[in-house]
């Protein structure tokens, strides 16, 4: 059985590193949308078995419930690599055998990337412990990542995550692919980030932000 796995925090504290650009009630509006558009994709993807969101946040889990999602709830949240963790055991007791974990904050993100995803596993040995990795644009961070099975090994979301996540796979010997997906690869925690976001995208997230007057804001650059 195969599942996606969203974590999801509470969004009133969400991108905090565009504080100096964004209000509070700006950065949780952004990321609002962001979560939904991520949730009306993976609800799209036809090869997966189910879809999962770890979370405490009210807001999310009556989103999630509304699409048909299954709910890991936390008592806590200490970190996005311990709320992954936590899912992909709950998960694994339902019978997850791949999880593919994906963050909220993939505002290009479409179908054909996580289809692609999945593709990777499909054409690998279900017999062989396996990661798929698409790194950040940056090349440092984890924006997705595949393990079979889900707790292969521990999660090392932050700074130097994809470094840390091969070194893992390579530990372990799991056979190891690294895609590059430039939609999945951009994510959006700093105003670079919102820059090339606006170069690059449409749609509901872009015009949000342009109704923000985010543009004016970085040309002039009050952060």
């Amino acid at each position: 059985m195969r599942y996606i796995l969203i974590p999801v925090k509470d969004l009133k504290r969400a991108k905090q590193r565009l504080a100096g650009l964004m209000t509070r009630e700006e950065r949780t509006q952004l990321a609002w949308a962001m979560l939904e558009n991520t949730f009306a994709v993976v609800t799209q993807v036809t090869s997966i078995d189910r879809i999962a969101v770890v979370t405490l946040y009210e807001p999310a889990i009556a989103l999630a419930k509304s699409y048909g999602m299954e709910i890991a709830i936390e008592t806590q949240q200490i970190s996005e690599s311990a709320s992954v963790d936590f899912g992909s055991r709950e998960v694994t007791r339902y019978g997850a055998q791949s999880v593919l974990r994906l963050p909220i904050d993939l505002p290009l993100i479409t179908v054909e990337d996580v289809e692609t995803i999945l593709a990777c596993e499909q054409q690998s040995s279900p017999s062989v412990p396996l990661v798929v990795i698409v790194p950040s644009r940056q090349g440092t961070g984890t924006n997705a990542i595949l393990r079979r099975p889900p707790t292969l090994f521990p999660s090392h979301f932050g700074i130097g995550s994809f470094a840390k996540h091969l070194k893992e796979a390579a530990r372990i010997k799991a056979e190891c692919k690294v895609i590059d997906l430039p939609h999945i690869a951009l994510d959006v925690d700093e105003p670079e980030d919102l820059t090339e976001l606006l170069k690059q995208g449409q749609g509901k997230i872009v015009d949000l932000l342009r109704q923000m007057g985010i543009e004016k804001r970085i040309r002039e650059a009050i952060y």
